[in-house]
């Protein structure tokens, strides 16, 4: 028993398939491998929840008939129209966005920690740090990719009825506007319309909120920490409870300036010509300013 055990044992470690295969994958870079598992990642959890991320862009341009109906009902009438297929419409382009994305960020992230640590060497090799290198690694990446957000988003708000048989002649149900007949169509669409400047509007809220989401969610997480014993600092599932609720504490916290966001990307007659204050404002019913005063400020983000 124990020479057939120490064979068998034996000719598994020995295997030279796995051997192969664990070759290939340390011969890799370690960037290489960091990306290709930030990107099967991304494509397995956005593809989870596309479905919710359509219908949130829904309800946050008050879509007309799905405002009023909420989630359940939204998809219940995304699959009326458009089928289950209409439940990841726009997913391919968010997963073909995340990972130049991706790239961006980890290419600019050491970049900015390097200046940071030379330009100002009191910031040290603290949280601060990591927190500043990281917001404008995700600025720049937000950057490089928001054309592909902002078309992800005018793609996946029109909801179209499949009955209609003209591809040409289709119709947005719930605005009545002529359908995009695809992610090249919108780019043509919105050059034609605004210029290179319209495809980042609506950026200025991004970016705005990217500290500040940044400092609650690290500041948060600590926090959350601290409520762990000691001898359970090191446990994953406590360890992912916090981050997972540092996150969502940091996105509810600005999640106003997310809705600020789709509303100046989609909708055209609330968002052209009008700056985030604008919009904030007409959301919240301020006193801003008069129309005729917005109508003269040039398109901003």
């Amino acid at each position: 028993m124990g020479i057939e055990s120490y064979e068998i044992g034996s000719s598994i470690d020995d295997d030279p398939c796995e051997d192969e295969h664990v070759q290939i994958v340390h011969s890799l870079p370690y960037y290489l491998m960091e990306l290709i598992a930030a990107g099967a990642s991304t494509t397995v959890s956005k593809t989870a929840v596309a479905p919710l991320e359509r219908v949130k862009i829904l309800l946050e341009t008050r879509a007309e008939g799905f405002h009023s109906i909420g989630v359940y009902g939204s998809l219940k009438k995304i699959v009326k129209n458009e089928g289950l297929k209409g439940l990841y419409k726009a997913n391919g382009v968010c997963i073909i966005r995340m990972l130049p994305h991706s790239i961006f960020h980890y290419m600019t992230y050491e970049q900015y920690r390097g200046f940071l640590q030379y330009k100002w060497p009191r910031v040290g090799q603290g949280p601060m740090l990591d927190i500043l290198a990281g917001s404008a690694a995700s600025a720049t990446a937000f950057l490089c990719t928001y054309p592909l957000d902002l078309a992800r988003a005018k793609y996946a708000y029109q909801v179209l009825d499949r009955r209609q048989s003209s591809i040409d002649s289709r119709r947005c149900i719930h605005s009545g506007l002529p359908a995009h007949r695809g992610i090249t169509d919108i780019f043509r669409t919105v050059y034609k319309q605004a210029g290179m400047s319209g495809f980042y509007r609506g950026v200025g809220p991004t970016l705005g909120g990217i500290l500040p989401y940044n400092v609650l969610k690290f500041y948060s997480h600590e926090e959350l920490k601290r409520w762990v014993p000691n001898e359970d600092q090191s446990s994953i599932p406590l360890n992912l409870a916090c981050g997972t609720l540092a996150a969502l504490f940091g996105q509810t916290v600005m999640y106003p300036l997310d809705v600020v966001r789709r509303q100046m990307q989609i909708v055209p007659t609330l968002a052209i010509g009008l700056t985030s204050f604008d919009v904030v404002s007409r959301r919240l019913h301020f006193h801003g300013r008069r129309p005729a005063d917005a109508e003269n400020v040039t398109q901003t983000s």
